[in-house]
């Protein structure tokens, strides 16, 4: 058994290189920003060795466990470990923050705040994405899940746009209110725990395991559900995304989108699903219906869209709709496929988030997609980064995106022959907001003011070609990330004694996706 607390020293690493970050003098902001890069490098490395030592198939729910008693008196205790969906996700995390720094080297212009306090809220960030995703003590989970709203707060507020702290603001009352929501269900379970073990506990496998009455269930069930869907977020709950990826700076948009908002998917796989099996099936038809509505509503306000942020984000709520549909068709192949799919979706989000910034910060900072054509013709770098990321965005083959959404509409077609024709219709207007976006901005006459335009830095390269990398090498060889989802999706089906109505599917790359 491997004794080294891999989760713990994650999480803090990062946290002592954001005091390393604020030590630093104020003069030398570069050294600032050389010391959060080279540790989040040495965070992602160190994801990489524990996950070189994963086990997919160990049998255990849980790998790398650490517990530790915290208020004994009310159950609650440092508890940390992660499966396969649990580690695909940090991997997601610490593989965009030393992206982020790198392509926001300079985004923190003179007198809009402190340089190293924006670089050591990132690290913060991290630290807080990490301990999310690794909890196992669902009061931990809670903590996690309401204190990373703090640096992001401050992140769009300090360091946004012009609306800046009306974003901010709004992003943080609709989290706060979806939190408050769960704290109740949280209390509700320890108490629902208690009458069942005879002292109340947070711990995940035990609450996993109770038979709660069905009735119950679909009361906590809410708490949960719904602030995991204003996290996600899902229609209807999703109108501070837009304001809050506007203001954000791209790289807080990256971490916004690309990451914390999985955390309202990852919490429905996590959570909802095991703790309240009879809830989630009898809501699942409830949650379908916001899926399918969030599917075309996001990607036809998209279509309409002349901001260019305004448009990713509404893109990524339909995205998100794919996601949850993934979940609650309740077939194995769909939920991995949704998990495949939060992790293609946090590639595309980045390299579409930063390319666009880094396209504002070469023509006066405008977002409006009426002031770009014809890019390709001085930047035909960042135009060729830019069609990658829009081709990921749409789901081409090829790209790892398109395993996720193929899984997750053939989840769909298994369990509901027409829930899966109806989602399928959704692409088409994917494919159309996104070609038509790349062809404005980036083809076509070249705009007025954008003959000087320089095509990306080496610095800007080395940032999105990880990005572009993994999103094909990914959509070529899935196998490696599905090995590593797949036991973990078949043990939550397993624990809410769910049974795919199909056969066997044996599509290369896909083999044991459903049983």
């Amino acid at each position: 058994m491997n004794t080294f607390p891999w989760l713990t020293t994650l999480g803090v690493v990062p946290l002592l290189g954001a005091v390393v970050v604020m030590l630093v003098p104020k003069a030398k902001a570069t050294v600032a920003k050389q010391v959060a890069l080279v540790v989040s490098l040495a965070t992602l490395l160190l994801t990489v060795l524990m996950a070189l030592q994963f086990k997919a198939n160990s049998g255990s729910a849980f790998q790398f466990t650490e517990h530790a008693n915290w208020i004994p008196s009310f159950g609650i205790s440092y508890s940390v470990g992660v499966d396969g969906i649990a580690l695909v996700l940090i991997a997601l995390a610490t593989t965009l923050v030393p992206v982020v720094i790198l392509a926001g080297w300079n985004d923190v212009e003179p007198g809009r705040g402190s340089v190293k306090g924006y670089f050591a809220l990132i690290l913060v960030l991290e630290t807080l994405m990490i301990g999310v995703f690794a909890a196992t003590d669902v009061f931990l989970f809670y903590v996690f899940f309401e204190v990373m709203l703090i640096p992001v707060y401050f992140m769009i507020g300090r360091y946004g746009g012009p609306q800046r702290s009306y974003a901010a603001v709004k992003f943080l009352l609709y989290s706060l209110v979806g939190g408050l929501f769960m704290l109740a269900s949280l209390i509700g379970l320890y108490v629902v725990s208690g009458q069942h073990t005879g002292h109340g506990t947070f711990d995940y496998l035990t609450l996993a395991a109770l038979h709660m009455d069905p009735n119950v269930q679909k009361m906590l069930f809410l708490g949960f559900f719904f602030a995991f869907a204003v996290k996600a977020p899902m229609w209807p709950f999703h109108t501070w995304l837009p304001d809050a990826a506007q203001q954000s700076k791209s790289g807080t948009a990256v971490l916004l989108i690309g990451v914390l908002d999985k955390v309202g998917t990852f919490g429905m796989i996590r959570y909802c699903l095991p703790i309240f099996p009879a809830a989630a099936s009898f809501y699942a038809p409830v949650v379908i219906a916001m899926a399918l509505i969030g599917i075309f509503y996001g990607a036809y306000v998209a279509l309409t869209q002349k901001d260019l942020k305004r448009l990713f984000a509404y893109s990524s709520m339909s995205h998100f709709g794919f996601i949850a549909l993934g979940i609650f068709v309740f077939t194995s192949i769909g939920q991995s496929g949704s998990v495949v799919y939060m992790v293609a979706h946090g590639l595309s989000t980045a390299a579409l988030f930063l390319t666009a910034g880094f396209l504002f910060q070469r023509y006066r900072g405008s977002q409006q997609i009426d002031d770009y054509s014809g890019v390709n013709k001085v930047a035909p770098v960042m135009a060729g980064f830019f069609l990658v990321a829009a081709l990921s965005s749409l789901a081409l083959p090829g790209m790892v995106s398109f395993i996720g959404e193929f899984m997750v509409l053939l989840g769909s077609f298994q369990r509901y022959l027409w829930v899966g024709a109806i989602a399928t219709f959704g692409i088409v207007i994917t494919a159309a907001y996104v070609l038509r976006v790349y062809q404005r901005t980036m083809t076509g006459s070249l705009a007025e003011g954008l003959s000087g335009m320089k095509d990306l830095s080496g610095r800007e390269v080395t940032a999105l070609f990880p990005i572009a990398a993994l999103t094909i090498i990914l959509g070529f060889f899935p196998a490696p990330l599905l090995n590593v989802i797949n036991p973990a999706v078949h043990r939550v089906m397993t624990s809410i004694g769910m049974v795919d109505p199909a056969p066997t599917v044996a599509v290369s790359g896909f083999e044991g996706t459903a049983k």
